[in-house]
């Protein structure tokens, strides 16, 4: 590697850390400020507060990436092109392409690291914000879930209409056994409800029919302990869950909500599918911003800064649009989270084969 390929790489990496250091500072200082009433107000512990903030730190780094990395990339390459220094690389016979080495070498280091971090480090961080705001900052201490769905057996199905926490009780209950196509059984309840001293479901106000050739089965009761496998701490969880699990433990998830055949495992899916794609948004984003910021300008590096905000944000606009398009349950679910980098691609290699450099 030669010395310019390493001061580059010194220059992109201190100038990435400096403006990511900066971006979460501000950002920080506001959210402190927009919640300090209710860190008075709930006599929040000091420790607490500066662990709530190293937190949401990490998740704010992996959220700017993409900005900060754009916005990096174009400070250098607009400085080197405003001091004619690109232009005697060039010169010197050395090819735009062998000149993109040190800033893709760099984007990559960043892609490497944001791919460790979602895996292994941000859903702890993204837990320990979680955690925080339900434990000093939401007076609702309970949620409730809606129109679950949830595969407890082979060819056995529940569902439950409304189910609160606050009691680990469900309303409007059915438990229904279907072998190829045809309804074998079916249970019906009011509600049900979590025994804690025999770790089992009760089903209250329960209607039970069971279908065979000569007719069907027809009993009513007032409760009936039920097995099923599943338990409180499957619906006791928070909306943002799958941004909580490890990698490892995302995989795991994925497999039991299958198993399960339950309605949310597309959001999990699709958690999985952005960790492998972001750190993808580097690479790229730099491979575009070297390209538009290479040429030197009369009016300086401000126009290139400025453009490098306005990409930077249109690729998470995006982003945020394609992942909502995804889990909105579209039929290719990675197709859609991969958009942006295809765009941004096909974008980068139509201003290298365009843009005069």
């Amino acid at each position: 590697m030669k010395i310019l390929d390493k001061l580059i790489i010194k220059d992109f990496l201190k100038t990435y850390f400096f403006v990511v250091l900066m971006l979460i500072m501000i950002v920080l200082v506001l959210d402190f400020t927009e919640k300090n009433d209710a860190f008075i107000r709930n006599k929040v512990p000091a420790k607490d507060i500066l662990r709530y903030l190293g937190n949401y730190g990490l998740y704010l780094n992996n959220l700017l990436t993409p900005i900060t990395v754009f916005i990096s990339v174009i400070f250098i390459t607009s400085k080197m092109a405003g001091r004619t220094e690109i232009i005697a690389i060039l010169s010197s016979g050395t090819s735009f392409v062998r000149m993109l080495f040190p800033f893709l070498f760099s984007a990559s280091m960043i892609g490497i690291v944001s791919f460790l971090m979602n895996g292994w480090i941000l859903p702890g961080a993204t837990a320990g914000v979680t955690e925080f705001k339900s434990r000093w900052l939401e007076d609702d201490k309970f949620f409730t879930q809606q129109n679950i769905h949830i595969k407890v057996a082979p060819d056995v199905y529940a569902y439950i209409s409304r189910y609160y926490t606050s009691g680990n009780t469900g309303y409007n209950f059915t438990l229904e056994e279907i072998r190829e196509g045809k309804l074998i059984a079916k249970l019906s309840a009011d509600r049900i409800v979590w025994d804690t001293a025999l770790n089992t479901w009760s089903a209250k106000n329960w209607r039970m029919r069971v279908l065979h050739e000569e007719g069907e089965h027809y009993t009513v009761g007032e409760s009936l302990d039920t097995l099923l496998s599943i338990t409180p701490n499957d619906f006791d969880l928070p909306i943002n869950h799958h941004e909580t699990l490890k990698l490892p433990a995302l995989s795991r998830q994925i497999k039991v909500l299958e198993e399960r055949g339950a309605d949310n495992v597309n959001f999990y899916k699709i958690e999985k599918y952005v960790r492998f794609m972001s750190p993808f948004a580097a690479v790229i984003l730099t491979f575009i911003g070297v390209i538009v910021s290479s040429k030197k300008t009369r009016g300086g590096s401000g126009f290139q800064i400025a453009l490098g905000f306005m990409l930077a944000f249109v690729y998470i606009i995006l982003f945020l649009l394609s992942r909502t398009f995804a889990e909105a349950g579209t039929t290719y679910p990675i197709l859609a989270v991969w958009i942006p980098n295809i765009v941004f691609a096909a974008t980068g290699l139509v201003l290298y084969k365009t843009v005069p450099r």
